[in-house]
């Protein structure tokens, strides 16, 4: 059940972040937090991450609540307490980053890092947790998961 919350309060503080930003800060005004490095701006983004298959919002809509379900499945399955953190962060992160395709079209993004004269593309809440969770379950599949010892021949007919 604590995954559920995870998830939850996830698209909750998503949610209400950009809520504040589309009242408080204009289209593509950059506010900033500490100069020449990270700004607050308000950001339309129709496509995925990193701007990727711009102007897809129906192929967004399909697949996300298709990918959510698998999500869910392997959260329920598997019992691991990682993985399902890791789940629920990327399933919170695709809902609440949902919700704004859905309901506006676009991914509202708002946090915008600059390296040297690099500017590192704009993000938001849902996709650090997405990021987040891809990350430990990264960490979970290759140091933590164990495959189960498979049985042998004489185990499997003896339990039939």
């Amino acid at each position: 059940m604590i995954w559920v919350i995870v998830s939850i309060l996830i698209v909750v503080i998503d949610q209400v972040v950009k809520y504040f930003v589309v009242e408080n800060i204009q289209t593509d005004q950059m506010i900033p937090v500490i100069d020449k490095f990270f700004y607050l701006t308000l950001h339309r983004n129709s496509g995925g991450a990193w701007s990727i298959m711009e102007d897809s919002r129906t192929v967004f809509l399909i697949l996300i609540p298709i990918i959510s379900a698998i999500v869910i499945y392997f959260m329920v399955k598997n019992k691991s307490p990682f993985m399902r953190l890791a789940l629920s962060m990327v399933l919170g992160g695709a809902i609440g980053n949902y919700i704004d395709r859905l309901l506006i079209g676009k991914v509202t993004d708002y946090l915008l890092f600059y390296i040297g004269s690099y500017a590192f593309p704009i993000f938001n809440a849902a996709d650090m947790a997405i990021t987040g969770g891809t990350i430990l379950l990264a960490i979970y599949l290759l140091f933590i998961y164990k495959e189960p010892p498979k049985k042998n021949q004489d185990e499997l007919k003896d339990e039939n």
